[in-house]
């Protein structure tokens, strides 16, 4: 036996979210599938935010009840370029962040991923991360919550990111902050190319910063999942991200096998969240997300 829960992401629903599926839809839909747990993006999935109704909240808990599920991780955004022409200031990210605890706690989360503006592309978070995270520490301590940033391709796992996270655990001895690993860093086969990516070209100003983004980002990384080890006493939650599942229950791009080999055998014990960023078409996230769970089950047996 191992102690590793497996939940959903609501994003992996963004085809469907709100087009064709509710939130009970969705919460369902990932109760049937087996899952235990549920993680939300607080700006998509709460109504109102970041003042949801006393109502909204009580819906909440009702579904949860409903459906026997767990709030797993609360994902939230502190947008260091909120201003045009100046960073934001560091008591304002900070009153941001505090509130984004509170709420997290209020949900019934124990996890939460704040999101940086970042100043390179590795993905180095805005240097003011470190000061925000120190001024909510005792908060995130009080209310039980652990900080988790996201170890995101390019993003590498010997890097002077982990780096510097690993830093303050050591400074602060803190038990409530570590990392989420994102295993789309172990990505070996090369992700489709028509999916999903394409929304993220409205909008921008620079048709070929995106080009470029987009191909660092789509090209394998190929961490060692046995790498894992070396931190595995601060990986607190783990992004199960994919692309796609054949009809054979294999992803042709992560090696699935390996990840769960090495978190089981290194005593990672926590979640393991599907996260679905392939093709948007209504319908496909929840086909996708049920492939890879099963996959994750099955897996998780023969470790």
């Amino acid at each position: 036996m191992n102690d590793i829960d497996l939940c959903v992401t609501l994003f992996s629903y963004g085809g469907d979210f709100m087009f064709s599926m509710s939130l009970e839809d969705c919460l369902a839909d990932i109760a049937d599938m087996g899952a235990t747990g549920v993680e939300i993006l607080a700006d998509t999935h709460i109504p109102g935010y970041p003042n949801p109704s006393a109502e909204w909240i009580d819906h909440w808990y009702t579904l949860l009840e409903r459906y026997d599920l767990t709030p797993t991780c609360y994902l939230n955004w502190i947008d260091t370029r909120m201003h045009p022409g100046r960073d934001l200031d560091l008591e304002t990210a900070v009153k941001i962040f505090d509130r984004d605890l509170e709420l997290a706690h209020r949900l019934g989360f124990k996890l939460m991923k704040p999101k940086f503006g970042v100043v390179a592309r590795d993905l180095t978070p805005h240097p003011m991360w470190r000061g925000i995270i120190e001024r909510c520490l005792q908060k995130a301590s009080d209310y039980d919550i652990r900080i988790v940033p996201e170890i995101h391709a390019p993003t590498r796992l010997n890097s002077a990111v982990v780096d510097s996270y690993l830093s303050l655990i050591a400074d602060t001895g803190t038990k409530h902050f570590g990392l989420l690993i994102d295993t789309g860093i172990f990505q070996r086969g090369t992700r489709p190319a028509d999916h999903g990516d394409s929304i993220y070209r409205f909008g921008t100003p620079d048709p070929e910063s995106w080009k470029r983004s987009d191909a660092e980002m789509r090209a394998p990384l190929a961490e060692a999942p046995s790498d894992l080890a070396a931190i595995i006493d601060h990986v607190f939650y783990i992004h199960a991200k994919f692309w796609e599942m054949t009809d054979n229950f294999v992803d042709p791009q992560i090696p699935y096998d390996e990840i769960v080999e090495t978190l089981v055998r290194c005593g990672y014990r926590g979640w393991i969240c599907s996260e679905y960023e392939g093709n948007r078409e209504p319908g496909l996230g929840s086909e996708q997300v049920r492939r890879q769970q099963l996959m994750l089950r099955r897996l998780l047996a023969g470790a």
